[in-house]
């Protein structure tokens, strides 16, 4: 697509103007601006300097030198959006069991597909494994790069899981933390025999050690009997025991514990535990959700919730639940209708409201439904869901559930210039994405300086 010709000009020198960084920099002068972090801003400026925002305010002077983009009045610049649950441009069918150490970056692979999302203003990506019960872990990815390398962003961002009301659906989560248990008894006790192994070479070191001194002592009377020549000689004998002695001591220094090595469902339980990994639990109804939390029991770990909103969805009931959890809930843009009646329901904002931290997806992974994404949001915002939640739904919290929100989900200085540049309000009907920036470089649509 072609872009309006954007103008090159310059901003007069002023005490306060932005002071020009090395390397390659460019201003965006802009008159709307969705920060996300910090509201609207109005005719803001964006400088962005080495695939960075290196600073971001209203009317802020430029220092002459500086290359800027001015764009049209009707245009509104935001973070890239972020689409935390996708499988695009993925084929693989999955398990139907627990599989926690499948990895979904196995199976990825640059290609066209990525293209819908890129051009619907789409810059970061979770992909999940395929499969029911517990699938594997999910990758974060950009839609471009011409390799596997290129493309990832980070790996094992959540683990997925399926949860169905069913003793065995709940039993996979239980078995999970069961596996955990197992090993870390099974590397308690390794590492208690590698301790009294220790011990023991400590005592045979301190015997060996009272038998060297008796021999130096028996030896050092020897000496004293014989001649230069016969001393010489021993003198010989003894070093070279001496570096063997110390041969030996270095051995017994380096003998460094190795810990066990979990297998991929211990180790993915484990990490868990340790925060160093969250889950992210599909569901689709409220009874699944009391399931859920009795198969977690006393476990505490980071978790949030995928719910699969249908028609007459029964969610509603434990929204409060939910909501007074503080959890991000991933949903699609979309009204339901209460169970038995005509009467909607905007599910997405009623959890904001209870509480929850929304996660918005497009409804499915057609280009036509990356197409429509923005104005679904716009749907559920006219609707009664608050704006500025919408946009938040739709660039950081997707971005701090793949942990990456340190980076991404919104326009501040020292994150990435990851931004999409529209041409009229994110949320009306008509509203086209017209250019798109990842790290500082436009990949989609065409820039006249």
């Amino acid at each position: 697509m072609m872009l309006t010709t954007l103008i090159l000009a310059a901003a007069a020198p002023a005490a306060t103007a932005v002071p020009t960084p090395k390397g390659d920099l460019l201003a965006i002068r802009v008159r709307r601006a969705e920060t996300i972090a910090n509201g609207t801003y109005e005719h803001a400026v964006i400088l962005v300097e080495d695939g960075k925002i290196v600073t971001i305010g209203e009317d802020l002077p430029i220092e002459r030198g500086i290359p800027i983009l001015d764009l049209p009045d009707t245009w509104v610049v935001m973070p890239g959006l972020v689409n935390a649950y996708t499988r695009l441009g993925m084929t693989s069918q999955g398990y139907n069991d627990s599989k926690p150490g499948v990895l979904a970056s196995t199976e990825l692979w640059p290609g066209t597909s990525y293209e819908a999302a890129l051009e619907n203003g789409v810059t970061t990506l979770g992909q999940y494994p395929a499969g029911n019960g517990i699938p594997g872990q999910a990758v974060a990815v950009q839609p471009i790069g011409a390799t596997k390398a290129e493309m990832t962003l980070a790996d094992n961002v959540y683990l997925k899981i399926i949860l169905r009301a069913t003793g065995s659906s709940k039993k996979m989560i239980k078995d999970g933390f069961k596996e955990a248990d197992k090993f870390l008894e099974k590397e308690r006790k390794n590492r208690e025999k590698w301790e009294k192994a220790q011990e023991k070479k400590k005592k045979k070191k301190k015997k060996s050690s009272s038998k060297k001194d008796k021999d130096k002592d028996d030896e050092k009377k020897d000496d004293e009997e014989k001649g230069d020549e016969e001393k010489g000689d021993d003198d010989e004998k003894k070093d070279d025991e001496k570096k063997k002695g110390d041969d030996e001591k270095k051995a017994e220094d380096d003998d460094e514990y190795v810990p066990l090595v979990p297998d991929a469902e211990a180790q993915a339980f484990l990490d868990l535990r340790a925060k160093t990994l969250r889950a992210l639990v599909s569901i689709s109804s409220a009874a699944q959700y009391e399931h859920l939390l009795d198969a977690i029991g006393d476990e505490e770990f980071d978790w949030d919730l995928r719910v699969g909103l249908t028609r007459n969805s029964d969610i509603f009931h434990v929204k409060d639940k939910i909501g007074a959890s503080g959890r991000r809930v991933v949903v699609e843009p979309t009204l339901t209708l209460h169970p038995g009646t005509m009467r909607q329901r905007n599910l997405p904002a009623e959890f904001a409201r209870a509480g929850a931290k929304i996660v918005l997806i497009p409804r499915s992974d057609s280009s036509t439904a990356y197409g429509s994404w923005l104005r679904n949001v716009g749907e559920i915002v006219a609707a009664g869901l608050d704006r500025d939640v919408a946009l938040r739904a739709l660039t950081q919290e997707p971005a701090d559930l793949l942990g990456l929100g340190e980076r991404f989900g919104s326009l501040e200085a020292g994150k990435d210039a990851n931004l999409i540049f529209l041409n009229g309000d994110p949320f009306e009907p008509g509203t086209k994405v017209e250019a798109v920036m990842i790290g500082g470089k436009f990949e989609y649509g065409e820039v006249n300086l």
